[in-house]
Parts: C-alpha cells; sequence; structure tokens
C-alpha cells in the first residue's frame, strides 16, 4: 500500500513512521512551553505582525485577565507551523 502525493508515491509504512517521528520532535520541543503567555512574550516569539494579523482574521484571540492579555502557546505553535495565505 503507498500514499500517493502530488510529487511522488510513498509506501504507507514509511510515511506513517516519518508522521510519527514528526509528531514526536514537535511535542518535545513544546514540552517545556507554558499554557499561556503575555501578549509582550507572544510578539517577541512569533513576532508583533504576526499576532496582530491572526488577532484580524480571528485565528488568535486572547484571554484578558486584569491588565493583561494572554494567548495559548499551543494555538499559536499551530499558526506558526500552518501554511497561510496571507491576503487580508
Amino acid at each position: 500500500m503507498t500514499v500517493q502525493f502530488a510529487d511522488k508515491s510513498v509506501p504507507y509504512g514509511v510515511f506513517v513512521n516519518d508522521l510519527a517521528a514528526k509528531i514526536v520532535n514537535l511535542l518535545e520541543k513544546d514540552k517545556t512551553d507554558p499554557e499561556f503567555i503575555s501578549q509582550r512574550k507572544a510578539f517577541e516569539i512569533f513576532g508583533r505582525k504576526n499576532i496582530e494579523r491572526w488577532r484580524r482574521q480571528g485565528k488568535a484571540n486572547p484571554i484578558k485577565r486584569p491588565h493583561k492579555l494572554e494567548y495559548c502557546t499551543a494555538d499559536l505553535r499551530l499558526l506558526q507551523r500552518t501554511q497561510q495565505d496571507y491576503y487580508d
């Protein structure tokens, strides 16, 4: 059994092993991330323009706490790793 992509065909077992390895790698990288980060830290890590664009598009919704905004780090990581159409 193979998985057919636009540019090549890959055996199913190879595809699943590569996918599993990628998932484990991402989980390992993200395991020390806090659940929420401040807007200032989000700007530092992901870039102010990215955060502002994701907010305009409704993709990143901050949680309002007294005197600050916080973002779910996992949500921002997902947006960071997703290919996006940058036309507003």
